[in-house]
């Protein structure tokens, strides 16, 4: 594979760290070299969570330059917007959940909430691929980083990554049951 930068945003409690841990697997069995780092920040908190995972063969560090990732994943709307901004790169590709987890600027009414319609127009300014995700029927909120998995995965974002390499990661990660419940969202 060519090398590819991925970026992977959120908030703390969202299970940026889960979805970050199956990609490295996966990418792993699926047979790709890589290099990933996670931030945790204020991840206790309510802060933002950031891991990144550069896969290819001349991968020297883990870090993403600002405007060089080919993908973004992230978890909440915020985020999105201003990884999209700053990370994504022209001809990229966004993947998120519309879902809002409302930074303290918000709550306090010093700023004001970003909302879907914000991210698909930034999307559209910078002329990038915009995967919106949102499903009903997701059983657990705690669920959301396998439904945008689900969507990578379906719209063959990341080469060479098939389910079955997901799904060998997630059956390390999980017990029994939690795996037999993300199964049916990634698999949904």
């Amino acid at each position: 594979m060519k090398g590819m930068n991925i970026y992977i945003t959120g908030v703390g409690g969202q299970g940026i760290g889960m979805l970050s841990e199956i990609l490295v697997r996966a990418v792993s069995a699926a047979g790709y070299r890589f290099k990933g780092v996670d931030t945790h920040g204020l991840a206790q908190r309510g802060g933002i969570v950031v891991s990144q995972l550069r896969i290819g063969n001349d991968i020297h560090s883990p870090l993403i330059e600002s405007g060089d990732a080919d993908l973004v994943i992230s978890l909440e709307r915020h985020e999105a917007l201003r990884s999209l901004e700053t990370m994504l790169k022209s001809g990229g590709t966004i993947v998120w959940y519309d879902t809002s987890w409302q930074p303290l600027p918000v709550r306090t009414g010093e700023s004001q909430e970003v909302t879907a319609e914000m991210v698909e127009e930034a999307a559209q300014k910078k002329k990038v691929r915009n995967i919106r995700v949102f499903r009903k029927d997701l059983p657990d909120t705690r669920m959301q980083n396998i439904a945008l998995l689900s969507e990578i995965l379906k719209n063959r974002l990341i080469p060479g990554l098939g389910t079955e390499h997901c799904e060998k990661a997630m059956k390390e990660l999980m017990n029994e049951r939690l795996f037999v419940r993300n199964l049916s969202v990634l698999n949904g």
